[in-house]
């Protein structure tokens, strides 16, 4: 049996923490998606990367579990692209 496990991601357009409750089998794309709710953010969430101490995690279909990611992780949803200072 699979048991849930917190996490927290930061999403860097409102710099909010977001902590949530998962399941090991849960996607990066699903938690993405879901922190990216939670904040309020609108635009598609694949105009953003899930980083995890510093590195970009490239496949966003694997599990939490598969991409080593431990109970108690903090991870980031940054901007796919910079923008630009106005």
């Amino acid at each position: 049996m699979s048991t849930s496990f917190p996490v927290r991601v930061t999403v860097a357009d409102v710099w909010d923490a977001v902590p949530l409750d998962v399941q090991p089998s849960t996607s990066l794309a699903d938690l993405k998606r879901e922190a990216l709710t939670r904040t309020r953010i609108q635009r598609d969430p694949g105009e953003y990367v899930v980083k995890f101490r510093g590195a970009e995690i490239l496949d966003e279909s694997s599990s939490l579990k598969d991409a080593g990611i431990p109970p108690n992780a903090a991870l980031i949803v940054l901007p796919r692209r910079r923008r630009p200072v106005r």
